[in-house]
């Protein structure tokens, strides 16, 4: 699945009163572009306002819509802090010098007091991390309480990765008792009301209920094969949450809330961290004392720990160092300065930059990064357009050259050129081709979405003959051919596995056309200079190949190595793949080739 940058949509009124300041469209979307992020769009969208106690007072409906003047602002996929309206107008204040970055503070709890959450072992077979905190004192309003809600989606989507690496649940505390416990049991040992429902029902029974639920739906596959499922409970065994499905109806948060538990259940403790120090910090400026949370104990084989702790990290990096990568030449206290505008406290240290990276910024990992934040304060526009000093020219890869001067020769001689999908079936590659699989050859996927897809191709034939299945009704006869990449296991490569560029040509009609195919393979070895030569070019040599005819199959070899195969494609084959008439095809690899004219040799993996 593609992932596009993030959108954050944020109502024009609430930004520019926290941002103390009122802008033109066209001023804050310039205002945008020196930050670093887009203005995409600026629309009137219907805005959901909940009301509080005295408005329903009143009578009406507890929520209703109002039509908002929004902003919709592209932001980079690793700034997680700018997901909603708090972090963002935070950091234009900050870059606009409008007010210092504030300091995240946790502390703990008095002796006795602390919040804590016992890991049992059995959480160890799904989820086996836990992280969490409370945020005191807390002031909710219409606005911040759509923030907070819409915040947990928008980090779900994004970091989380829809729930499968973290799940965040949030817990109106006043309604629950600790010491909490964090257990992974049986579906149907696991009984309570599901956030907003009115029947309690086991896991089992809510697993089915919400098959069917827009939402929830797309998430009941992370955990429901699984023999036990994770479940938060408080001291009085009252269900906080089933993450990552749903949290209990029993602890559920309103705008009255006053004290929010937020606990983060994953499988990936690094995340966790980052998905709570988020959630921390754009929202602990509302709490009784801002920038403050508590801590919880973690309880976990017999060690305690304390969390989320929001401890900045420190980083540095040289003064040449930045500036040579912005490419200006800039004082380091300049550069302090222009860190300090994108929330990173830095000081001089001999002929280093140290950098005190709050928990806000957790893209900031190296000395790159820091330097980035510079050309992004200093303003890309400023930076000074030079000649590089490297005196370097560009050029086409060869094994390219040669693929697109084949394209158009191959198209000449009157093969219509096709392009299939990168991944295909299991069966696609080895049973409908009825060759065997050594275990050896073909790149599986881990979790492949569909059964059409399992396998990187090892071979271009099974997608050409899936083209000529479906276009079996044109004129005849079809000619198909096409030049790109197969994907086949190596263990010499750092990634266990290369690219290999292939040609593929296949005739179909009332005859097989192999005389055309094999003209086609002689047309391409003219063309690039290669005699018909047992020993210093190319020749053919009788083989067995499955997808083929028996002794109507024959190895290509180049040199005296075997490069590509080439027959009259077998019957079953072709029933295989729907195929109604006979065919005839060739494949061989395209990357030896380039090396037959004293060309390059350049790999394409």
């Amino acid at each position: 699945r593609t992932l596009a940058m993030p959108t954050v949509t944020v109502v024009r009124e609430a930004l520019m009163t926290a941002l103390g300041q009122e802008y033109t469209d066209k001023d804050f979307e310039d205002l945008c572009f020196e930050f670093g992020v887009e203005l995409d769009d600026i629309c009137t969208e219907a805005v959901m306002h909940r009301k509080d106690k005295r408005e329903l007072a009143a009578g009406g409906p507890a929520q209703e819509e109002k039509m908002e003047m929004v902003y919709k602002i592209d932001i980079s996929a690793n700034r997680y802090d700018l997901l909603c309206l708090e972090g963002l107008a935070l950091a234009l204040n900050v870059f606009r010098k409008k007010i210092t970055q504030p300091i995240f503070k946790s502390i703990k709890a008095p002796p006795g007091q602390e919040i804590k959450i016992n890991v049992h072992p059995s959480t160890a077979q799904i989820r086996p991390y836990v992280v969490g905190c409370v945020l005191r004192g807390i002031k909710f309003d219409s606005r911040r309480y759509n923030s907070f809600i819409e915040l947990q989606d928008k980090l779900h989507e994004n970091i989380c990765r829809r729930r499968t690496l973290v799940a965040i649940g949030t817990h109106d505390l006043d309604t629950v008792e600790g010491p909490f416990s964090y257990e992974a049991l049986p579906p149907k040992d696991i009984v309570f009301k599901p956030l907003n429902q009115d029947v309690e029902m086991n896991a089992a029974e809510l697993m089915e209920f919400y098959e069917k639920d827009q939402k929830l739906k797309h998430y009941l596959h992370i955990i429901r094969d699984s023999p036990v499922y994770p479940v938060i409970y408080d001291n009085k065994r009252r269900v906080c949450s089933m993450p990552p499905i749903i949290n209990g109806d029993h602890s559920k948060i309103s705008m009255e809330t006053k004290n929010v538990f937020i606990e983060c259940t994953a499988t990936d403790p690094m995340r966790a961290k980052i998905v709570l120090d988020t959630m921390v910090a754009m929202f602990s400026g509302y709490c009784t004392e801002p920038f403050t949370c508590e801590d919880i104990v973690v309880c976990k084989d017999g060690k305690e720990e304390y969390s989320p702790g929001l401890k900045p990290s420190t980083l540095s990096a040289g003064v040449d160092y930045i500036n040579r990568i912005v490419g200006v030449q800039l004082t380091p206290e300049v550069q302090i300065e222009l860190l300090g505008r994108m929330q990173l406290q830095a000081r001089l240290e001999g002929d280093s930059i140290v950098c005190t990276v709050p928990p806000t910024r957790h893209d900031v990992l190296q000395a790159c990064d820091i330097a980035e934040d510079v050309a992004i304060a200093y303003g890309y526009n400023n930076i000074p357009r030079v000649v590089p000093a490297t005196n370097t020219v560009g050029k086409q890869q060869p094994i390219n050259k040669i693929c697109d001067l084949m394209r158009q020769e191959v198209a000449q001689a009157g093969f219509t050129e096709v392009l299939t999908f990168g991944l295909c079936s299991h069966a696609e590659a080895f049973e409908k081709l009825n060759r065997p699989d050594d275990g050896k050859t073909a790149v599986t996927l881990s979790n492949p979405k569909t059964l059409e897809f399992e396998i990187c191709r090892p071979s271009l034939l099974p997608g050409t003959l899936k083209t000529l299945s479906n276009g079996q009704k044109m004129p005849k006869p079809i000619k198909l051919f096409e030049i790109t990449d197969v994907v086949l296991k190596d263990d010499a490569s750092d990634v266990g596995a290369i690219n290999r560029r292939h040609l593929v040509a296949i005739h179909g009609g009332m005859t097989s056309g192999f005389e055309v195919v094999h003209g086609l393979l002689d047309h391409v070895m003219v063309l690039l200079d290669i005699p018909r030569d047992a020993l210093t070019g190319y020749s053919v040599k009788e083989a067995s190949d499955g997808a083929f005819f028996d002794g109507r199959c024959a190895h290509i070899l180049l040199k005296g190595k075997v490069i590509g195969v080439m027959g009259i494609i077998h019957p079953q084959t072709l029933q295989n793949f729907d195929i109604p008439f006979p065919s005839a095809a060739l494949e061989m690899r395209v990357d030896l080739l380039t090396g037959c004219k004293d060309q390059e040799f350049v790999k394409t993996n």
